[in-house]
């Protein structure tokens, strides 16, 4: 069995159920992190709908706080969901805009000291190649 993640009548996505129940389980935790919905409706008859605006925001916001922590351990935590939630964009022609590096710390959560040198450019990087393995897994 099989679960599918649509834009209209074109899957963008079609995980095992396994899969589909810890990344569904994943984004009610990130959207209750940020305060955002996902756009990544519920499951109804192993089909769940996407809204690319609202994934558009919702990845956003993730890809934002993902390179913001400069705490290793939330990183390593996040970044594989991250990474699948950036290939549905992708597919859904959601649009997130890259994080830009931030000019100090002010405001920033969560950080572990040590700071590397760049983490938000480290953080890019390692989402895009991630997101790129990911896709070449992630069936249709």
């Amino acid at each position: 069995m099989s679960q599918y993640y649509d834009l209209g009548d074109e899957t963008l996505w079609n995980p095992s159920n396994g899969a589909a129940r810890l990344f569904h389980r994943q984004v009610a935790l990130f959207e209750a992190e940020l305060g955002l919905p996902s756009g990544i409706g519920p499951m109804e008859n192993d089909e769940c709908q996407i809204d690319p605006a609202a994934l558009g925001v919702f990845t956003e916001a993730l890809v934002a706080r993902h390179g913001h922590a400069g705490h290793a351990v939330i990183r390593a935590l996040s970044g594989g969901f991250v990474a699948t939630v950036l290939v549905l964009a992708e597919r859904a022609g959601a649009q997130a805009c890259w994080l830009r590096p931030a000019d100090s710390l002010e405001g920033a959560r969560d950080v572990q000291v040590p700071l590397p040198g760049s983490y938000e450019a480290l953080a890019e990087s390692e989402l895009r190649a991630a997101a790129r393995e990911l896709s070449r897994r992630m069936p249709r």
